[in-house]
């Protein structure tokens, strides 16, 4: 038995020997990675600091170097460093003639940066942060060291610029009141390529919505102040801190071309809630008047000859009023081109028009005109 045994132990240890070489041999090559590609990050701890180099042990895949022009442009952030020390950096070159891995400080910190802004970008992160500078077009701010772009549009409405007559030079010089002031964003634009960020003020916290929300519903009848006069319609202050947009589309029934002309600063006036969105607050000013198209079957019917004044031209021809609210569309190939058709009819001008087409119910009205000579 003893010699069974003896045989068995020798047996084991003569396959553990011929087996340990290829297990040491296979936990060696397990250990080893391949080279990390150009731009990506690494990390280790620096072993050494020079005046003119900095080495990091990268583990199995060897030893990293800072030097020449990456050495001077984080030279501010070496002269902190020490040895053990566990730092971040970019793959510059893995085929050093010295057969270190070449790393960049300053281009790991950008990288690290730039992903940072994707992330605050998906989570929707709220920044606050000081105007910089300002521009006709926007105002220019500044997140970690990355010059950001915040255009006028992307502000909200009590930032934005309330200038009657649209004078770019005025904008410019309200937007100037605003810089140093600490303005909370959201970054919703990167680009690392271009190195600029792209912010804006719009976004509204949860806390702030639920509050709209919650105090103003859709149909409420409401008193405001007109606190912005702009192309696409007018603001209307609610109460202290809270706006309501009344786009030029339901200003009223007629054709609304510059709400800048119907309204000033300061006039109250009383609108009706139709939307509440996203905390924003849509508000309507022609819903508190009486449809003219309701009862237009009533006063015309298509054959009619009627008497309108052309307000407006567009690609389809001209625009003609027969009454507030109630206008119809004489097309422009009645005349062949647009430049005959404005020969026949002038602005502001009003013409006898036969009706074509007539549909209440879809507000929509054709016309021919009957003056043709």
């Amino acid at each position: 038995m003893k010699k069974d045994t003896d045989e068995s132990v020798d047996s084991r240890l003569g396959r553990e020997q011929v087996d340990a070489p290829l297990s040491f041999m296979a936990t060696l090559m397990a250990d080893v990675k391949a080279l990390p590609e150009n731009d990506s990050l690494v990390e280790g701890p620096v072993i050494s600091v020079a005046k003119s180099c900095v080495y990091v042990n990268l583990g199995p895949i060897g030893t990293g170097i800072i030097y020449g022009r990456e050495f001077i442009n984080a030279r501010d952030v070496i002269k902190k460093l020490n040895i053990g020390d566990t730092i971040t950096a970019k793959v510059v070159d893995t085929n050093n003639e010295d057969g270190y891995i070449e790393l960049s400080l300053k281009e790991a910190r950008q990288a690290i940066i730039w992903s940072e802004a994707e992330e605050a970008i998906k989570s929707k992160k709220t920044l606050e942060l000081p105007v910089k500078e300002a521009n006709k077009g926007g105002l220019i701010m500044e997140w970690q060291g990355i010059q950001g772009f915040l255009p006028a549009s992307q502000l909200k409405s009590e930032h934005y610029p309330r200038i009657d007559d649209g004078d770019k030079d005025k904008i410019l010089s309200e937007l100037k009141k605003l810089i140093g002031k600490r303005i909370a964003v959201t970054i919703i634009g990167a680009s690392p390529k271009e190195g600029k960020l792209i912010f804006s003020e719009k976004e509204q916290g949860v806390k702030e919505k639920r509050e709209i929300s919650g105090k103003y519903s859709n149909g409420d009848e409401l008193d405001g102040t007109i606190s912005g006069i702009v192309d696409f319609g007018v603001f209307v202050k609610l109460e202290d801190g809270i706006e309501g947009l009344v786009h030029i589309s339901e200003i009223g029934w007629g054709l609304v071309d510059d709400p800048r002309k119907m309204f000033k600063l300061g006039e109250k006036v009383r609108v009706k809630v139709i939307e509440i969105k996203d905390g924003k607050i849509s508000l309507s000013l022609k819903a508190l008047k009486e449809n003219p198209w309701k009862d237009a079957e009533k006063r015309y019917k298509k054959g009619d000859t009627v008497t309108g004044i052309v307000i407006k031209f567009n690609n389809y021809g001209a625009l003609v009023s027969l009454e507030e609210g109630i206008a119809g569309l004489v097309h422009v190939s009645e005349f062949g081109t647009e430049e005959e058709l404005k020969k026949k009819l002038e602005l502001g001008r009003t013409y006898s028009f036969t009706i074509t087409l007539f549909d209440a119910k879809d507000q929509k009205m054709t016309l021919s005109y009957t003056e043709k000579k």
